[in-house]
């Protein structure tokens, strides 16, 4: 079986290219009854995961063969991360992912997922909360008081020293109006009216 375009989206760093491709060869192959002893399970699961496709994972995981799950400790450890994931346990996604030596082929993968996903949940902090404590910050991020304390104060968040409390900045949401022809033109005869 021929996995160089995934061992090239690797290479590249096209992760969220990645599950799309593994889908279609995995399905190609099945089609055709090509072995796939030797399918980069933890690759394609973590591919998922990096996407935030929670039930294609699932999915996935029910349907690779148990003597991969039972000989592929790299996979076994990707499927932890989905666990956790699944079970809103964002403490364990952290060190699930942070608590194995992933193989040079994953190692970058699974970084740049966590990166990610650490941007994913600070962006449902900053839309959930208005003040939020450091140690739910550090706990939600994966990350010591002080580190959870500096990303936030990073992204324009304020500290207040004594109740050890965040205060989150919302970011300004832009507005684009579009004026097309028409509504230019009734905006000139509608001032035009008032004018005269």
């Amino acid at each position: 079986m021929d996995l160089s375009a995934v061992h090239a989206a690797l290479a590249a760093k096209s992760y969220s290219a990645i599950a799309p491709l593994c889908d279609d060869l995995l399905l190609q192959a099945a089609s055709r009854g090509t072995d796939t002893g030797d399918w980069p399970y933890a690759v394609h699961l973590l591919a998922h995961l990096h996407l935030n496709d929670l039930n294609s994972a699932r999915f996935l995981w029910k349907t690779t063969p148990q003597e991969a799950k039972d000989a592929r400790p790299e996979l076994a450890a990707v499927w932890r991360i989905g666990q956790c994931l699944w079970n809103r346990d964002y403490a364990g996604v952290y060190a699930a992912a942070q608590g194995f030596e992933w193989s040079p082929e994953i190692a970058d993968f699974v970084a740049a997922f966590l990166e990610s996903y650490r941007k994913r949940i600070f962006q449902l902090l900053t839309s959930a909360y208005s003040t939020i404590s450091v140690a739910d910050v550090a706990h939600f991020m994966g990350m010591n008081e002080e580190d959870a304390t500096n990303y936030a104060m990073q992204n324009g968040w304020s500290l207040d020293a004594t109740t050890k409390m965040l205060t989150v900045v919302k970011p300004k949401v832009k507005t684009n109006q579009k004026l097309d022809a028409s509504k230019l033109q009734r905006l000139t005869e509608c001032v035009f009216h008032l004018e005269h």
